[in-house]
């Protein structure tokens, strides 16, 4: 089935120390793993990534120690698999050995008409639309997802 929009994601999470610190090596020693286990998923579309191929080093928020996590899927089933299946969910298990957790959303999704990426703007204001309101057609969760819009906007 073809669509005219693609799912987007961020997640962020705040590192309990700097990334080149040793209680950060295995979460270190997994991305490139990680990522190219994305890359090869069924559905995958894009990812935010700098010339060494990751996110890390992309500073989104104030806060040194939180990283971000940028990109866009075909659809929510695509995304649901990839990160609640196999390898990945092994990695977001232990996520709690080297992240904190934050007292704001951490996760939100959104449509995107097919050929739009976002940027790290995009998706901050996205977080911060869940925080502010709660699941959306505009910002939402796994547990409470919007449904794909059924045709794109015609503009005005």
């Amino acid at each position: 089935m073809s669509s005219n929009y693609h799912l987007a994601q961020v997640n962020i999470a705040k590192a309990r120390a700097p990334l080149d610190h040793p209680r950060m090596k295995g979460f270190v020693d997994q991305l490139d793993h990680i990522n190219r286990l994305a890359e090869a998923s069924p559905g995958f579309v894009w990812r935010l990534q700098t010339d060494e191929g990751d996110a890390t080093a992309i500073r989104a928020f104030d806060d040194p120690l939180v990283i971000v996590n940028l990109s866009v899927w075909e659809s929510m089933e695509a995304l649901r698999d990839y990160v609640y299946c196999g390898e990945h969910l092994k990695v977001l298990r232990s996520k709690r050995d080297w992240m904190e957790k934050l007292p704001t959303p951490s996760l939100a999704l959104w449509w995107l008409p097919v050929g739009q990426l976002p940027d790290v703007l995009m998706a901050r204001q996205k977080l911060e639309l869940l925080q502010e309101r709660g699941a959306s057609a505009d910002a939402f969760t796994f547990a409470r997802p919007s449904p794909m819009p059924k045709q794109l906007a015609v503009p005005a």
